[in-house]
């Protein structure tokens, strides 16, 4: 058996353990509180982690690890945009359909002291798990190396070691939106990205990135936006600035809307000068001028698959099989054409 070392520096939390034992959470819970129904050879395991980690486990974590709230705690950043608040929605629907309650902390931001203070005010009413709703790479560093005593599953596009994750594949969105416009025969094609920090924009910005570098296309510096349609109608300003592009591949529709605010503006015809995709599916996204071709993203799914984690922990399920990332698709509009 071979672990990370509890002398190295980091603190052994109780999901160290249970990846070094090969064991979930709750049944190393089940021996530090001296619980039956676990098999010998099980516990020597745990035991053997538990030495080899130099794991010390708090009164508070073994104490929350065995309380039954049928309660479900879930933090949210950012603003309350299509995707993240149809997700949190998904999240409360697939637990009240299990049968838990949910409660939600909203943050604006991603500040460490202020998502720490959420998660401990969710972990005071007796939460069984937390579920993480969060763009910023940020929002996930906050818990590293800090022990909450129950699971904390992420709903984000990077994957940390300290939480189980469950996630759209924004890096295969991303290279089926050039490809596409790839296949109608553009060869610049200009990327307005997301804000830095956020998981979701970098991902996309580097499929973008490796598509027009496998297929020797122009590769050009990208503009960056704050998800809004006003920094999408300035980055189209810049754009348009350094000459007209063939096609532009945009990381959120709501940047898109203020693209082609920029581009009708400067007398500019979508698709017929510039060809546009977006990103995310908005319900707006069918009804712009022209209508947008995007990538859906099923933030419903995502939900559910964050719920059916959690579940696998808390049911024990000593071998759960985790949802892999989920695909977006591509919707064909009119945004785009040959050229």
């Amino acid at each position: 058996m071979s672990g990370n070392g509890g002398d190295r520096g980091r603190v052994a939390t109780i999901f160290d353990v249970a990846r070094v034992a090969g064991v979930s959470h709750q049944t190393v819970s089940r021996v530090l509180n001296d619980l039956p129904n676990v098999r010998p050879a099980t516990r020597e395991r745990v035991v053997e982690a538990i030495a080899e980690l130099r794991y010390v486990p708090s009164q508070a974590a073994r104490a929350l690890v065995t309380r039954r709230s049928r309660t479900i705690g879930l933090v949210a950043t950012g603003l309350p945009d299509f995707g993240p608040a149809s997700t949190v929605r998904a999240v409360n629907e697939s637990a009240r359909d299990a049968g838990y309650a949910v409660i939600t902390m909203s943050l604006a931001g991603a500040e460490v002291p202020s998502l720490r203070s959420a998660a401990e005010m969710l972990i005071r009413q007796a939460v069984e798990a937390i579920v993480l709703v969060v763009d910023e790479r940020a929002a996930l560093r906050a818990f590293d190396g800090w022990e909450l005593g129950v699971p904390l599953v992420a709903v984000a596009s990077a994957n940390r070691d300290r939480a189980l994750r469950v996630a759209i594949d924004q890096y295969r969105g991303a290279r089926a939106a050039v490809s596409h416009l790839l296949d109608l025969g553009h060869r610049d094609i200009r990327h307005i990205a997301g804000p830095a920090g956020s998981m979701d924009a970098e991902e996309r910005l580097r499929g973008w990135q490796e598509s027009l570098v496998e297929a020797e296309a122009p590769l050009t510096e990208p503009l960056r936006g704050d998800w809004s349609p006003d920094s999408g109608f300035r980055a189209g300003q810049r754009l348009l600035a350094d000459g007209v592009p063939g096609a532009v591949f945009v990381a959120s529709d709501q940047m898109a809307v203020g693209l082609l605010h920029a581009l009708a503006t400067a007398g500019l015809r979508v698709p017929e000068d510039v060809s546009v995709v977006g990103f995310d599916d908005i319900p707006e996204a069918a009804h712009l001028s022209p209508p947008l071709t995007t990538l859906r993203q099923d933030f419903v799914g995502l939900g559910q698959d964050a719920m059916a984690a959690v579940l696998a922990i808390l049911q024990d399920d000593q071998s759960p099989r985790y949802p892999e990332p989920r695909l977006p698709q591509l919707i064909l509009r009119s945004s785009t054409r040959p050229v």
